[in-house]
């Protein structure tokens, strides 16, 4: 499976990054009922930084941005038959009283070693894979953002520099300016006395 199909699953709520247990269900290829009764049955495993429950606010959040985003894809390809990846089958059967599970990078990884299915150790690695490279570019954007900062603080010293050095000039011009107006009014005055 692509990297960018699993990225595209992660989602940020409450300030971290999580999969949804259908979006989970989806790639390990199980139905949502039998992973969520899988956790279930090892709760001990689950810790409340590895998995949570979405409110109903945030699961109404979520699936109005799946109802935009396979919106957008039929009337972008103009095909009724076409539908967003991240509205899955197993989310359209799903009863919308009950908020779908969270599960924190760390709770996907320990999801891997309940299911113990070879395709969830392999979809387990991808996932943490995908993980890790969201990491890495969150990384390098925060760098990028602090070189632009450092620049934009250089800049700003150029600037005060650069228009002290303008003022200069502009006086030192008006100066030369005025010099020149006396030196011309001096020459071109009216003489008096003896003319030659």
């Amino acid at each position: 499976m692509p990297e960018e199909r699993i990225v595209n699953k992660i989602h940020i709520i409450r300030d971290q990054k999580v999969m949804l247990d259908f979006d989970l269900a989806n790639l390990y290829e199980v139905e949502t009922k039998a992973l969520n009764q899988a956790v279930k049955r090892n709760a001990d495993r689950f810790p409340k930084d590895f998995i949570f429950r979405l409110t109903t606010k945030e699961w109404q959040i979520m699936r109005s941005h799946f109802v935009t985003a396979s919106y957008q894809v039929v009337n972008a390809q103009n095909n009724k038959n076409m539908r967003s990846q991240n509205v899955t089958s197993s989310q359209i059967k799903r009863n919308t009283a009950i908020t779908p599970y969270a599960f924190t990078e760390h709770g996907v990884t320990m999801l891997a070693s309940v299911l113990k299915s070879e395709n969830a150790v392999k979809m387990s690695i991808a996932v943490v894979r995908a993980f890790i490279d969201l990491k890495r570019n969150a990384l390098q954007y925060k760098a990028v953002i602090e070189q632009i900062e450092n620049l934009k603080d250089h800049l700003g010293e150029h600037d005060d520099q650069l228009n002290k050095i303008y003022e200069a000039i502009e006086n030192l011009l008006d100066d030369k300016t005025e010099k020149e107006l006396k030196e011309n009014a001096w020459r071109n005055r009216k003489r008096i006395g003896f003319k030659h």
